[in-house]
């Protein structure tokens, strides 16, 4: 059944059936992906399809043609498992734009500039229309670091933080010194580990470098330090980090 959009960026509606009533608290992230497949058409009729159970709210075609699938007011099935600041049920809690863009498996091509344009015109429609805060505009690898990797470390987040979308700082410079890596462990770790969880990752405070920092630490990188995305935590990633939680609004 058709729906009226909900931006008046949408050039046509195709309703997916893959989604259902929001469960509880505020529409308060915004969650960008790329679609990880050969083309659009095979991306769209996925999103449509019902044995996939899967779907967004939006889809941003190659040339900037925006498609929505799901009303803003349903909760759409685009981030599966996942977590942010502790909050475990992503998809009530968020909107979802999906990037027609072949992903890590296509050989991660740029993105047009066309699209972006036209991901950025929509994300700021969608977060001034719904009140999302700069810092809950995040990458689906952001929620759910073990598991996926979009829209990608070439993402242009700083264009879109330019365009007042996002929360970005400048990343420190790449420099030798000390570093972190999987199979480290003590008080050092603990403190950095402490660190991604205040800023809103999923990351327990064990003490251990293990396979699951290592995979925050990616993600993190893929968002906020992309010169270099190896999972190490290097003085740079800690800086870039620290710098970003400095910038998060009180409270």
């Amino acid at each position: 059944m058709s729906f009226p959009g909900d931006s008046a960026l949408v050039h046509e509606v195709v309703p997916s059936p893959n989604h259902g009533e929001r469960k509880g608290g505020p529409v308060d992230m915004l969650i960008l992906h790329y679609t990880g497949m050969a083309n659009a058409q095979v991306a769209l009729d996925r999103l449509c399809e019902a044995a996939a159970q899967v779907s967004a709210h939006y889809l941003v075609f190659e040339d900037g043609r925006i498609a929505q699938l799901v009303p803003e007011s349903q909760r759409a099935w685009h981030a599966g498992l996942g977590c942010w600041q502790g909050e475990r049920d992503i998809n009530s809690r968020s909107l979802g734009i999906e990037i027609v863009h072949p992903g890590h498996i296509g050989g991660l091509p740029p993105y047009p500039a066309e699209q972006i344009d036209a991901v950025i015109a929509l994300s700021k429609d969608i977060v001034a229309r719904n009140a999302i805060p700069a810092e809950r505009v995040l990458a689906h690898s952001d929620v759910a670091p073990e598991r996926k990797e979009d829209p990608g470390e070439n993402f242009p987040w700083e264009r879109l933080a330019r365009a007042g979308v996002g929360h970005l700082v400048k990343p420190a410079p790449i420099r030798d010194g000390r570093f972190f890596s999987r199979g480290d462990s003590g008080e050092p770790i603990r403190a950095l580990q402490e660190m991604f969880a205040l800023y809103g990752y999923d990351q327990p405070v064990s003490g251990i470098f293990d396979l699951h920092t290592q995979a925050v630490v990616t993600a993190f990188q893929r968002h906020f330090r992309q010169a270099r995305v190896d999972g190490v935590a290097d003085a740079s990633t800690i800086t870039t980090l620290r710098d970003l939680i400095a910038m998060q609004p009180a409270g």
